[in-house]
């Protein structure tokens, strides 16, 4: 519950025409300065003023993505529960209001345009990648069995790329979140989760993979698809995967067992040509996770000749933590 001061904060804050239209544009989806300042057709200056007193309000968030920043609805607890009720007696047909609509749909389908032409631009070299192991639905079933049904509270994607496993796993968890070094990706990615209905849900960030945007414990399942190979330090993105993980939650790996395509280095910036099971298993071992078996998916018989092997290394947090510091420190398992 809220107290009377916290109320009245509340309501004046949203008690605005300005504030209240972009409120309601929020309700639609994350969108950044730029978006809102086209959409409703004001100085980015008094935008962000609006911003800001509603952030202070605690009914917006704002998320940093490079030297942009998204803001969305506040989601959960009381202030979320409030804002709900006051978005939810603004009248739908408002002509103000379906015109900030019918321009968010053009910015949106602007932006996706933009990251669809970067996709396909690119497209070519992820079909070569793609083309030189088992077929990717293999690859992702695998990774469902691994990584359990859940239900996950949060589900972290490292290196999200187009946002693939967000969708691929929105039944599972309460909330998701990706994320990704390339602006371009991410918007792709944001514009795919828009059309599959998850924004709100699932949503992707700029991020370092080595200093992830999350408290330690915060996430019940992390996964990384392909992303270890393009890294100059792997052990390090494993170390910051398993500081995220809440006690009992899951870390899945996947990537490329040891090969010798040095045309990868060469052409597609993979810093690493695989790694062996052992190495993997091993950083997991030392940031306090219990490495269950690894699963190899190999191409079969008469096509294994320039093809690549694909691992999954599974592990999990054990269910209490004991005098630990950013995910390395002494553990101990609690029996159920």
């Amino acid at each position: 519950m809220l107290d009377q001061r916290t109320v009245v904060a509340i309501l004046k804050a949203a008690a605005e025409p300005t504030r209240l239209r972009l409120l309601v544009m929020l309700r639609c989806g994350e969108l950044n300065v730029k978006d809102l300042t086209r959409i409703l057709g004001q100085s980015q200056p008094r935008i962000s003023r609006h911003l800001k007193l509603m952030a202070e309000a605690g009914l917006i968030e704002r998320l940093a993505d490079g030297s942009w920043a998204y803001y969305h609805l506040v989601q959960r607890g009381p202030r979320a529960e409030l804002l709900a009720s006051i978005l939810d007696g603004v009248a739908s047909g408002d002509p103000v209001l379906e015109r900030d609509r019918k321009r968010a749909d053009a910015v949106k389908q602007e932006r996706e345009a933009a990251a669809q032409e970067f996709f396909r631009q690119h497209a070519a070299e992820w079909d070569r990648i793609r083309s030189l192991h088992v077929s990717e639905g293999e690859v992702e079933r695998a990774l469902s069995t691994a990584l359990g049904a859940g239900p996950f509270r949060l589900l972290v994607d490292l290196g999200t790329g187009t946002g693939r496993l967000l969708e691929l796993f929105a039944d599972r968890y309460e909330r998701g979140i990706g994320f990704d070094i390339n602006h371009s990706m991410l918007a792709y990615a944001r514009g795919k989760l828009d059309a599959a209905g998850l924004d709100g849900k699932a949503s992707v960030r700029h991020g370092d993979i080595y200093d992830v945007a999350l408290a330690d414990g915060s996430a019940d399942a992390v996964v990384m698809h392909q992303v270890l190979h393009f890294l100059a330090e792997p052990a390090l993105a494993v170390r910051e995967a398993a500081r995220v993980l809440a006690p009992g939650g899951r870390l899945v790996i996947v990537d490329f067992a040891p090969h010798g395509m040095e045309v990868l280095r060469e052409r597609f910036a993979h810093e690493r040509l695989g790694f062996a099971g052992a190495q993997v298993s091993q950083w997991m071992t030392e940031n306090g996770l219990v490495v269950e078996p690894a699963v190899s998916l190999l191409p079969e018989a008469g096509e294994s000749e320039g093809k690549l092997d694909v691992t999954i290394w599974v592990s999990r947090r054990p269910l209490a933590v004991l005098g630990s510091k950013r995910g390395v420190g002494q553990r101990k398992e609690v029996e159920a």
